[in-house]
């Protein structure tokens, strides 16, 4: 590929956004996205009010957190069947619905069990949405051409920072938590019936000759490739996600006021990143960026382990962010594309299995941060992203 190229690569990607905000069913799709983590986010700030609402301790939280989870992991195999049957749009808007009522649940439990069937169906209701609005961008970009993909994940991050902002501004000016998510739960679902159902009514469906049936799809070749992919990105964001604020703390020594930037700085350039995505990912292809993700955040965590100071740490949180930013909005629409599924099968395959990234790798780098170092953990993802290489190398249904 020639300078001329690349330098019209990322010449595009400002008209790329300005196409992607002026499209009323691609905004849509991405303002579900948006949606789906503005709940997300302020749930996550909740959680200390409820463990303290409760009496939980640190094992008790883990094990009804684990809720989420076991409701992505059982929703996910029926998502297809759903698609089939209520179509598209309707499951997509129904599910957007559910979700936003159901971040609001866990707040208001007075139990352990209560507080993980709540976070239970609040998993459910994700994985529905989560296949729902990933297939919405997938059949604009096989309709219309357009690249919407990443930038529909860049809202995703974007309505991350704003949710949990917003919470925690709220429980600094003192407000009671249940009752303003439950207010913004309520606004969501008003706006979710009056504007974007109709507006995402405007997605359209898209079916291929060689699906079939609308069976949940087991991995094998190229899915399972894009599994084992999907899976150590998701080890790579959740060094971030789970554990930045902690390396810098507890190994750089950084205050807990700075220690807190290494999240945002990996959450601002993975946001700037995703919105640049749908301007490079055709221009430099699905295969080379996959390699980029895969050097760049194995670099990325070097960079980490090696930093001697706090700054430096926060730098290389942010470049992990740049890193890993493509890998989901590549994957999701590449897993949508295989061929011999039915519309949603081979993207709810993908979601479920390359999951337990986010659910293994959290707790075994606890453990291996106990039993040996957080660094040493840290590691140990980076070896088995770098391995990914050859899954890369050797998936074939990739544009």
């Amino acid at each position: 590929m020639n300078q001329i190229t690349r330098s019209g690569a990322f010449r595009n990607i400002l008209p790329n956004l300005r196409a992607f905000f002026g499209d009323s069913a691609a905004l849509a799709v991405g303002l579900t996205f948006a949606a789906d983590s503005l709940m997300f986010g302020g749930w996550v700030t909740q959680i200390p009010f409820v463990k303290t609402r409760l009496g939980l301790d640190d094992a008790e939280l883990g094990l009804a957190l684990f809720g989420m989870p076991v409701g992505l992991l059982i929703m996910n195999p029926f998502a297809a069947w759903f698609l089939q049957r209520f179509g598209l749009i309707r499951t997509t808007v129904g599910s957007a619905v559910l979700m936003a009522i159901s971040f609001v649940l866990p707040l208001w439990m007075e139990g352990r069990l209560s507080l993980f069937l709540a976070l239970a169906f609040t998993g459910a209701a994700v994985a529905l949405l989560n296949i729902g609005m990933n297939t919405c961008a997938t059949n604009i970009e096989e309709a219309t051409g357009k690249k919407i993909m990443s930038s529909c994940h860049g809202m995703w991050s974007l309505g991350g920072m704003v949710g949990s902002a917003w919470a925690a501004l709220m429980i600094r000016l003192g407000y009671f938590p249940p009752y303003f998510l439950t207010i913004q739960a309520i606004l969501l679902v008003v706006v979710v019936i009056v504007w974007l159902g109709p507006a995402l009514a405007r997605v359209p469906e898209v079916r291929h000759e060689e699906q079939v049936g609308s069976r949940f799809a087991f991995p094998k070749g190229d899915l399972l490739l894009m599994i084992l992919i999907g899976a150590c990105a998701s080890l790579c964001e959740g060094v971030a996600f789970d554990w930045s604020a902690v390396y810098l703390r507890d190994v750089l020594g950084a205050p807990e006021q700075v220690a807190a930037l290494g999240f945002s700085f990996f959450s601002m350039l993975m946001m700037a990143m995703r919105f640049s995505g749908d301007a490079l990912i055709p221009y430099f292809g699905e295969r080379a960026l996959l390699y980029f993700t895969v050097l760049f955040s194995v670099g990325s965590i070097g960079w980490i382990v090696m930093a001697p100071v706090a700054w430096a740490g926060i730098v290389g949180f942010g470049m992990l962010g740049m890193g890993v930013a493509l890998a989901a909005p590549i994957l999701f629409n590449a897993a949508a594309r295989v061929p011999g599924f039915a519309s949603g099968a081979g993207l709810a395959s993908y979601a479920t299995f390359s999951f337990i990234g986010f659910l293994a790798g959290p707790p075994a780098i606890g453990f291996l941060g106990e039993r040996f170092s957080l660094s040493y953990g840290f590691l140990v993802v980076a070896a088995l992203t770098f391995a990914t290489l050859l899954a890369v190398r050797r998936v074939g249904y990739l544009r």
